[in-house]
């Protein structure tokens, strides 16, 4: 609204104080007050009667007016439309929430605290994530209430991240982030919309995995047996617990399990019998977690992964329970809680400084479809809930490879075919 309207509306204004705030009442052309209907400085206010939906209580109150992109009303025509609007809703029971919404800084940390007192589903590693996700959006829009927050500031933040060389897949993360805590909001009753709503997701090209062979998995674990000299010249252990450490990473990679799904293997777990392992449960910083029904799965052996267990299990003169005992257990029997420490030393000393534990979950997939595997098969040994769309995706180029150099083994030559008769 211009000044000069302004001037003109507060000549033709009854002064209220109000809750130490000048408001006046809007009057029409007529000079008549218009009920309901109230302004402070520039902006415009609605005075109804409206529930507050943390409390359940009716009280009067004071809305100010915004457009549906959020953009404060301008005219004295323009709040007069807003408050008919509202006053339809109010006789439909459609009312929008109109009691002040929280901080977008202040709702996602109580959201942050929630998911991450395990009353949630989600696991301790997701968490971590999302906190870093939201964070980012906390310094970019932390200050606004939820009910402010628009697609344009949304859109905003896409185009700074793309400025900044920040790749599409992880602007796609940052927007599920921000698209979930907002659902929540939803369904708390705090907002009315999305502001992610029909927004689609950046291109993004599939990035092929650089191969973890079965030779660098072999360099690794032999690089945790030797020895290295200390600040003193004398020769130590590369790592202390060089046995328990390769027997770690080969279990991984044998059985495609995550690393805190392997630390939660029991010897109970272990169905020589059956030739299978069941993935029951896995260690957290929470302790020992039981993996949900639909999570928990059984890996049926492959001849590696037999012949390292029945190894390990011939090794095996302490009375653990559980495959890999935390060194640090005294009287409790309890469970590693992790190997990072010796991974950090093995990795330098063999040379493969960008190996991670999951390399060892991609190198089974890769060897299952390298193999001839289906992917719904190795989906299942691994835990994948979508029945190999993901595996076909990202492993796809390996599958081909192996179809081209299957295709070199086929035999036309007369006399090497057996025909066989249809009945």
């Amino acid at each position: 609204m211009k000044a000069s309207d302004a001037t003109s509306n507060d000549q033709n204004c009854e002064k209220r104080q109000a809750h130490g705030a000048t408001f006046a009442k809007v009057l029409d052309g007529r000079k008549q007050p218009i009920r309901g209907l109230w302004i402070r400085g520039t902006r415009y206010y609605a005075r109804l009667n409206v529930e507050n939906p943390l409390t359940g209580i009716n009280k009067n109150q004071r809305v100010p007016l915004v457009t549906k992109d959020g953009i404060p009303v301008q005219t004295v025509a323009r709040a007069m439309a807003e408050l008919k609007r509202l006053q339809t809703q109010r006789s439909d029971n459609t009312l929008p929430t109109l009691a002040r919404t929280p901080k977008f800084n202040e709702y996602s940390a109580r959201y942050l605290d929630f998911i991450g007192s395990g009353q949630g589903t989600k696991k301790l590693g997701t968490v971590a994530k999302e906190k870093a996700l939201l964070k980012r959006w906390s310094d970019y829009i932390g200050a606004l209430r939820l009910d402010q927050i628009k697609r344009v500031h949304v859109n905003r933040f896409i185009e700074s991240r793309l400025k900044e060389n920040v790749s599409p897949r992880t602007i796609n993360l940052d927007v599920i982030a921000l698209r979930v805590v907002f659902k929540r909001a939803l369904s708390d009753g705090l907002v009315q919309r999305l502001p992610t709503e029909g927004l689609q997701p950046l291109k993004t090209s599939t990035k092929k995995r650089s191969l973890f062979t079965s030779a660098d998995l072999d360099k690794l674990c032999k690089a945790a047996f030797e020895t290295k000299q200390n600040k003193q010249g004398a020769d130590v252990p590369v790592t202390e617990n060089a046995q328990e450490f390769v027997d770690y990473i080969r279990v991984l990679a044998y059985s495609g399990a995550r690393r805190n799904e392997a630390l939660g293997i029991r010897w109970d777990d272990v169905d020589f019998g059956n030739n299978q392992l069941f993935i029951r449960r896995q260690i957290t910083e929470r302790g020992i977690e039981d993996l949900k029904n639909r999570d928990a799965r059984v890996v049926d052996f492959n001849p590696k992964l037999k012949a390292h267990l029945l190894d390990m299990k011939a090794r095996s003169r302490d009375a653990s329970q559980w495959l890999f005992p935390s060194p640090q257990r005294g009287e409790k029997d309890i469970p590693a809680k992790t190997f990072r420490e010796s991974l950090v030393l093995v990795r330098e000393r063999a040379k493969l400084p960008n190996f991670g534990f999951h390399d060892c979950r991609h190198h089974f997939i890769s060897m299952g479809v390298m193999s001839g595997i289906d992917f719904m098969t190795i989906a299942a040994w691994v835990g994948h809930k979508d029945g190999g769309v993901l595996i076909g995706k990202v492993y796809g180029h390996l599958a081909n490879e192996h179809r081209k150099a299957m295709a070199g083994r086929m035999n036309f030559e007369p006399g090497q075919l057996k025909l066989e008769k249809f009945a």
